[in-house]
């Protein structure tokens, strides 16, 4: 398997490489050269396997040449049966052909979990062979931070810098950053907003001379291939559960970053049959407002109280426009360099948007509707949503194109780790998990600094090179 960039002109990796990459040469996002296909038959041959068994069958094609095939299924089998659940990522039925497919059952409460645990085994199994070490470095609105960091807490050859928006993520979600202990692991508190962390990290990957040719950054965010790849599984696992390949399904995902629901378009190219991909976003809706108006234009960043989708720039949409334009690379890159000027009001060609508008619907779900849908649901299931999920459901029940095939909202954390949504809607706040039930007593470890690129670059030479 070869990985090429969206904006074409950077070479062609092999996993391993763009495991280690993040950002292409050219700015771009790597993706696979050629998509790796499967027959309805064949997908209908997994419906008996275990969730482990499904994920070797759809990650190994992508990682084939560089990871051993049974090096991959022991990754698999640690990373997952670790959960909180046998079945793994379980559906929990809302309606008549209106399910929520659990991802929280990991150890950090979120899906984040599916891919950063796998990650840090991939991570370390590369970098054993290569004798290599590395700086981790990424920037976190909420749960990518303490799944990157419990994913990767045990890698012998990493070290690991997360950077957070100081006083706006909840008090669990900081606390599962803050109170994991390890020599290797650094939180860094940005007195700033989560973009401009992520600014950081994006500068940071572009110009590493601050950590003098000695090591290379890594991405954990999902820039990285290995987010996308584990997360294409549990589409193919909740797909086969209710029916799946002989019947298409739809999914409504809550999406800041636009990797989650790319995971799910990337399942469609696999052979899944999708039938519509609805990206349900908060307040923060430059993907709504491209979808709808075809307008993009990245506005100022608004606080909420699903502050994992806080984020006024996705990423991963890159990988969908290089889809959309053609994989012309050069056509991408030009599109990305008005996109990223975040100056002037960008529109797609209208026959690009509407081949997209083929599959995806969009919306975006404010704090009060956000909170009335907890409560609707919770009044008509006893069943509590996080606030992230709960727009994911307000988003299907109002974009649904077919009532006679499953909808599946994704469930993207538990909400426990969201206290000022479940409080707003009048519930109590449900009990933390036996491993976390001591979280609140835990010590913390961060450092608090200003949101400056120099700054942040120094603190971690400065905690690599200890000499």
């Amino acid at each position: 398997m070869k990985y090429i960039s969206t904006r074409g002109n950077a070479p062609e990796l092999a996993f391993d490489d763009v495991l280690l990459t993040g950002l292409a040469a050219d700015g771009g996002l790597y993706v696979p050269k050629e998509v790796p296909q499967f027959s309805l038959a064949e997908i209908e041959s997994w419906r008996d396997l275990s969730y482990t068994e499904l994920a070797h069958k759809v990650i190994y094609p992508f990682v084939e040449g560089c990871v051993d095939a049974e090096a991959l299924q022991g990754m698999i089998d640690d990373v997952y049966g670790a959960f909180g659940h046998k079945a793994v990522a379980p559906l929990q039925q809302l309606d008549h052909n209106e399910y929520v497919l659990e991802l929280f059952h990991g150890p950090t409460l979120a899906f984040k979990d599916f891919a950063l645990q796998l990650l840090g085994r991939l991570l370390d199994y590369v970098l054993e062979r290569r004798h290599e070490k590395v700086v981790i470095m990424g920037a976190t609105s909420g749960d990518t931070g303490s799944a990157a960091i419990e994913g990767t807490k045990a890698c012998r050859n990493v070290d690991i810098f997360i950077l957070h928006p100081y006083g706006k993520v909840s008090d669990v979600q900081r606390r599962q950053m803050t109170t994991v202990s390890g020599d290797n692991i650094h939180n860094i508190a940005i007195e700033g907003n989560f973009d401009q962390a992520q600014d950081m990290v994006k500068a940071s990957f572009g110009d590493q001379s601050f950590l003098r040719g000695e090591r290379k950054l890594v991405a954990v965010n999902s820039i990285n291939w290995a987010r996308i790849m584990s997360q294409i599984v549990y589409y193919f696992y909740s797909a086969l559960n209710l029916g799946g390949p002989l019947r298409p399904m739809a999914y409504s995902v809550p999406t800041g970053n636009f990797g989650d629901i790319f995971a799910g378009y990337m399942a469609r190219k696999m052979g899944l049959p999708i039938e519509q991909l609805i990206i349900a976003t908060n307040e923060n809706d430059v993907l709504h407002r491209l979808m709808s108006q075809n307008l993009y234009e990245v506005h100022p960043l608004k606080h909420t109280i699903t502050p994992s989708m806080d984020i006024a720039v996705s990423s991963n949409f890159e990988r969908l426009l290089f889809d959309l334009y053609d994989r012309d690379g050069a056509a991408l890159a030009d599109l990305m360099g008005r996109m990223n000027a975040k100056t002037d009001v960008v529109s797609l060609d209208e026959d690009k948007l509407a081949k997209a508008r083929e599959l995806f619907d969009s919306m975006a779900v404010n704090q009060d509707e956000t909170v009335a849908v907890m409560q609707q649901v919770f009044a008509e299931t006893g069943y509590l949503l996080d606030p992230h999920t709960a727009i994911g459901v307000k988003a299907a029940r109002e974009c649904r194109r077919n009532t006679r095939i499953p909808m599946i909202t994704l469930g993207t954390a538990h909400p426990v780790k969201f206290e000022d949504a479940v409080k707003r809607a009048g519930f109590e706040m449900p009990t933390l998990p036996h491993h976390l039930n001591d979280l609140m007593e835990r010590e913390e470890r961060l450092s608090v600094l200003p949101a400056d690129l120099k700054t942040v670059q120094a603190f971690i030479a400065s905690h690599t090179f200890k000499d």
